[in-house]
């Protein structure tokens, strides 16, 4: 899809169907996922090559940044910020100092925030650098604010965590939960849940991290590249941008060292759960050795038993097999073992 923005707001345009020209007060040219003829036609109106998807996901610096014959070529890999499951895509920009290229595959919000902005009159328009700050303004923003909405969901998931009860296999509450209450299965899936939890996150750090880093290697890449094309205001922008993106990086590390403690707390809260199941089935072992004892010595058969001839001996032996298994339970439930 091809949209057109002036320094007005947004520019008409009949399509690549039709084989309408672009319009030249429209400097800026967003083309959401492009179909190989949208591509074509924008490459034909404006003579500046439009890169392929394949070649926004490029993983070499020089890939990313290129110095083009009439301007630069740029790319990063950008998060959707989809809180479902979030991917990283290609974002691509054709900077030239008449026009901006922008070639995405994805709905982002920045780019609804700059064409909302530019049709309000906010912000100055009228060359292709000033909006391209614009897009980096935006993008910039967008990813601050998802490392605030992911610092607070660790906040929660951290209480989660730590009023987790493992044998009541939830959390916590002010009524409180008689321990005992959730089954191994209930426990077994809430820690799962958790650990899930976790690991999104993590995800979603590690993708919010190669977002930050591509912005950062644009920055000061454009900006020596295109200081004489700067006016007076737009220089301090781009140093503003690169503190921003500092301070989101220091951020960003904070969060992941959460992540790691958050990972850590939950895999000995599943070490815990373990260990509770096997000193389970270790009473339950030796509870059960003292009567087995007993039961294969009378189940010998020797001729020369005393108590095989006892009216009494039957119910002796069974007595002694109760009171064998009731006595290591009274210790180890004095030794606090369950």
């Amino acid at each position: 899809m091809i949209s057109l923005q002036g320094p007005q707001g947004a520019v008409e345009h009949s399509g690549a169907a039709d084989g309408g020209t672009v319009p030249n007060h429209a400097i800026w040219i967003d083309l959401n996922d492009p179909s190989a003829e949208e591509a074509e036609h924008i490459e034909a109106a404006t003579g500046l090559r439009v890169p392929s998807r394949k070649a926004l996901s490029e993983v070499e610096n020089s890939s990313r940044l290129r110095r083009l014959k009439n301007g630069l070529s740029l790319s990063t890999p950008m998060i959707t910020f989809d809180k479902v499951d979030s991917q990283l895509t290609p974002l691509g920009f054709v900077l030239t100092k008449d026009r901006l290229i922008t070639v995405r595959f994805n709905e982002l919000r920045a780019f609804a925030e700059v064409k909302k902005r530019i049709g309000e009159g906010d912000g100055d328009c009228a060359s292709g650098t000033e909006i391209f700050l614009l897009l980096m303004e935006e993008l910039v923003d967008s990813l601050a604010d998802a490392l605030e909405e992911m610092g607070s969901d660790l906040d929660a998931l951290s209480t989660r965590i730590f009023d987790f009860d493992v044998r009541a296999g939830g959390v916590a509450s002010d009524a409180g939960r008689t321990p005992g209450t959730g089954t191994p299965r209930r426990r077994d899936l809430a820690l799962r849940r958790i650990l899930r939890s976790v690991g999104r996150r993590g995800k979603a750090l590690g993708k919010i991290r190669s977002s930050l880093l591509g912005l950062e290697r644009i920055l000061p890449f454009v900006a020596g590249e295109c200081e004489h094309l700067l006016g007076e205001g737009e220089m301090p922008r781009f140093e503003t941008l690169r503190r921003d993106i500092a301070s989101l990086d220091e951020f960003e590390i904070r969060l992941s060292e959460n992540v790691q403690f958050l990972l850590d707390a939950t895999l000995g809260l599943i070490n815990i759960e373990q260990n509770n199941t096997f000193r389970v089935l270790t009473v339950v072992s030796v509870v059960g050795v003292p009567p087995t004892l007993i039961a294969s010595m009378y189940g010998m058969n020797f001729k020369h038993m005393p108590e095989l001839d006892w009216f009494y001996g039957y119910p002796y032996g069974l007595s002694l097999i109760v009171v064998s298994a009731i006595i290591p339970v009274i210790f180890f439930k004095l030794r606090g073992w369950f």
